[in-house]
């Protein structure tokens, strides 16, 4: 089967198409045929070799933890699964079966969720890793209807879906926009939606004079967004950033690898995309089979400005 990865480390470029031996679904798993998959940021450390490497084994080293497609294969003992099927599927590069830039996917069935109804395999294969994230973080806040939440970068994909799950369990949401973007932003349902920018803390600090009760910070403004909470508060980091601990608050980091075996969550995710709570965001669908799309696609997510994700399809 066809893969899209990389063989040394290095930018956009390195991305290749790599013939590989087909993989089989095994007892407890499936196998799905990946019609469309999705660039994140993320993706970016595995084409880097910025990621943990122990569990990695052999080049090509694939990035991608967003797919969608269809069941061709089937493992031993699996019940609930049958052969054409359409799922999407979180994946976890440099270990287990790996990345979701193949043309084949083998997934545990844990890791697996009916697409959407009415949804397109492009939608769907934005939603599980962004989405997971986004429900990981408003756990680790531990909110209460009617407390106050900052999401910085709200008009990212991984943004929008904190701001629109926040929303649905009646969090009071201010979000950052640049005007560009303020439009976007409002039609996620944010409360109050403030300038980026050197204008951020004070117009924070204007709706919440005592401070936010939590931070979740997906624009990896780390401290210049910390000055918003209150003693106490939460500050969720989504790339590893550690805080210091100042006024006693609690600092939090998202790790969307734990979310692998989280199927419940997945399939609650799609219930929230069929009940309009979630909107899946596709900026621009990309042939995966042309060279040098992948390496397109990560090249003008880094140049930055991107409302949703760039999906390549096989």
């Amino acid at each position: 089967m066809k893969v899209i990865g990389v063989t040394e480390f290095g930018g956009p470029d390195a991305l290749a198409i790599h013939d590989v031996p087909e993989p089989h679904a095994g007892p407890g798993e499936v196998r799905i045929q990946v019609r469309a998959f999705a660039v994140s940021p993320t993706d970016t450390g595995v084409r880097e070799g910025g990621r943990d490497l122990s569990q990695a084994g052999e080049p090509p080293y694939v990035p991608g933890m967003d797919a969608a497609g269809i069941v061709d294969e089937v493992g031993e003992g699996v019940t609930e699964w049958s052969t054409g099927d359409e799922v999407m599927a979180i994946a976890l590069p440099l270990r287990g079966h790996g990345g979701a830039y193949v043309e084949q996917l083998v997934a545990p069935v844990d890791s697996i969720a009916r697409i959407p109804a009415g949804t397109s395999f492009e939608e769907a294969s934005t939603v599980p890793m962004n989405g997971l994230t986004a429900v990981q973080i408003l756990e680790k806040a531990g909110l209460s209807q009617g407390q106050t939440l900052v999401v910085t970068g709200a008009a990212g994909l991984l943004g929008n879906y904190v701001v629109q799950l926040a929303e649905q369990q009646g969090i009071v949401v201010i979000a950052d926009a640049a005007d560009k973007d303020r439009a976007l932003v409002e039609s996620l349902g944010a409360d109050h939606v403030v300038p980026r920018g050197d204008e951020f803390v004070a117009a924070v600090q204007a709706i919440a004079p005592h401070g936010v009760d939590a931070v979740a910070d997906t624009a990896l403004l780390h401290e210049d967004a910390v000055p918003v909470l209150r003693d106490g508060g939460v500050f969720l980091a989504v790339r590893g950033w550690q805080g210091n601990g100042e006024r006693g608050i609690r600092f939090e980091q998202a790790a969307v690898f734990d979310e692998y075996h989280s199927q419940a969550k997945l399939d609650r995710l799609r219930q929230d995309v069929e009940d309009g709570v979630l909107t899946p965001r596709v900026a621009e669908v990309l042939p995966a089979s042309e060279p040098g799309s992948a390496a397109d696609a990560h090249t003008r997510l880094a140049a930055g400005g991107v409302r949703g994700r760039f999906v390549l399809v096989w």
